[in-house]
């Protein structure tokens, strides 16, 4: 184990490296040098006077947002002699599961490329350019017929991977034991009890003010809605990313929801943003890649269908295609536990010199992928804002839901935790589904990797998400999961099927969100 202040020295060391080639570096650069012309700035303290002339005018700020940033994405450097896999994912059987997931994904991609003889991407003719750019604010009117394509994989598919996951250094016989888990996930990973999430979620408690809870109408809004929403606006005027994040533990008011996401994310929509959306918007235009097809399958299922996310069609192309050309989402690949995937120039097969990554971002939508971006298109209506605000909604959350990792806000630990509590406190009801062969995580598996979207009303959804971004973590999913089990529990104890049990949690739409996890977490006795 490395003493604190070599692991300190590390960070800080990383943090510099990675701010280095920003625009933010420029930036500050830019600055520095306009100041020199100031009569307040002084030779002799050149240094102090730089410094307070960057604290005044909103610089530093800026600064300690974007450090704040690259402390939230990035995990904690390990030993110096690690090597790179471990920082990606440090057990080895996790690594090789999820190497083995991804040969498959691809032989899926492959197969339908062959079978539909289709390239992988190919540059469009110019006239499909013209009308491509023409319709780009109305791509929900195309209608192309997608009948041969297929979603290379579903939620479900996943889930039987997982089921299979075996650490080879643990002994686990097929016979039961008590050492055997109850649930479908195998794997020996250290989640938290309720007492340790009361304690990491202790804003949730009943005796503080929640938005979901105290802003409801039967509460006169001078009890707590008034001044929360008067600390929201003063967060948002000291534009501080630290304290945006503590705040929206207690949720956000609808007025301010987007830009104090905006601002924990540190997103601010620059003019090189917008310049660089509109490359990505000009890659798609001139190439078609196989993806794009899976995309438009994607929404056309799912969010095309849906009652509160259909109108927003247009906008999740635009957002979905332009993710697809995005390269800046490789970075990610640093600390995921997925590795992006290779294609070959035609004909130059196995050559590593002609090896690309494919889709350029690296990320293969699979069905239900555009639901990551719907609930977004409440909040921003700037195509390059939204873009911006999924890309990093993206790279900082939803990439767990769908990569084999032991990360505790990976979907393998989600799993474990959701199975854990409900056995944990629902001990009748987890066995009585499990005898009836109504496992309860081949129900709650597809909320958690959609990290509920889709399945909660809008306004519940940004709730979830407010605390999300709050405790940069995804554990919450798995505690709502197991607290929606347990406020249908009388009716679970009654059905007799799988098919039955899914009946009574087929629609979550009328579910309270803070309510059920403030009963969940502080209102059960442990």
């Amino acid at each position: 184990m490395q003493d604190p202040e070599r692991g300190l020295s590390l960070t800080i060391a990383r943090v510099v490296q990675r701010l280095q080639g920003s625009s933010l570096h420029s930036q500050l650069e830019r600055q520095a040098r306009v100041s020199l012309h100031k009569p307040e700035i002084k030779l002799e303290s050149l240094k102090e006077d730089i410094k307070d002339f960057l604290k005044t005018s909103g610089w530093e700020k800026k600064l300690q947002n974007a450090v704040y940033s690259e402390l939230n994405m990035f995990p904690w450097p390990c030993h110096p002699a690690a090597p790179p896999e471990h920082i990606k994912e440090p057990l080895a059987y996790m690594r090789k599961a999820q190497g083995s997931w991804e040969k498959r994904i691809l032989k899926s991609l492959n197969s339908m490329c062959t079978e539909l003889n289709i390239p992988l991407a190919q540059k469009r003719p110019a006239n499909e350019q013209k009308e491509l750019l023409n319709k780009w604010n109305e791509m929900g009117t195309d209608e192309p017929d997608l009948s041969l394509f297929r979603p290379v994989y579903a939620p479900k598919d996943f889930l039987e991977v997982l089921m299979n996951l075996r650490n080879p250094n643990y002994e686990n016989g097929e016979q039961p034991s008590f050492r055997n888990h109850l649930g479908l996930i195998q794997v020996p990973l250290k989640v938290k009890d309720i007492p340790e999430l009361k304690e990491d979620f202790s804003e949730l408690g009943l005796n503080i003010g929640q938005l979901g809870i105290d802003d409801s109408a039967q509460v006169p809004p001078e009890f707590f809605e008034n001044e929360h929403v008067r600390v929201g606006q003063k967060v948002l005027a000291e534009q501080d990313s630290a304290a945006a994040q503590q705040y929206v533990r207690q949720g956000c008011p609808t007025a301010l929801r987007a830009d104090l996401w905006a601002l924990i994310l540190n997103i601010s929509n620059q003019p090189e943003d917008i310049l660089y959306y509109e490359q990505l918007k000009s890659n798609v235009i001139q190439h078609n890649l196989l993806v794009d097809s899976l995309i438009y399958k994607d929404v056309k299922l799912t969010a095309s269908n849906d009652d509160y996310y259909f109108v927003f069609e247009d906008y999740l192309y635009q957002v979905l295609l332009c993710f697809s050309r995005d390269t800046s989402v490789l970075e990610h690949f640093t600390y995921s536990s997925a590795t992006p995937p290779k294609s070959y120039i035609q004909g130059k097969l196995g050559m590593e010199e002609y090896a690309v990554f494919y889709p350029p971002n690296g990320v293969i939508p699979f069905h239900g992928f555009s639901m990551y971006v719907a609930p977004l298109c409440f909040l921003y209506h700037e195509p390059s804002k939204l873009y911006q605000i999924f890309r990093e909604m993206y790279v900082r959350f939803f990439f767990r839901l769908h990569s084999i990792s032991s990360h505790p806000s990976g979907i393998v630990s989600l799993c474990l935790l959701f199975e854990t509590l409900l056995q944990t406190h629902l001990p009748q009801l987890f066995y009585h589904l499990r005898e009836i062969g109504a496992q309860p995580l081949r129900i709650s598996f597809k909320w958690m990797v959609r990290a509920f979207s889709g399945y909660l009303a809008t306004d519940q959804l940004l709730l979830l998400w407010d605390r999300i971004l709050g405790y940069n973590s995804l554990e919450i999913l798995a505690v709502l999961a197991a607290a929606v089990f347990a406020f249908r529990a009388v009716n679970l104890m009654e059905v007799t099927s799988l098919a039955a049990a899914e009946a009574v949690l087929a629609d979550l739409s009328t579910l309270k969100v803070m309510p059920l996890l403030q009963i969940f977490l502080f209102a059960t006795v442990t």
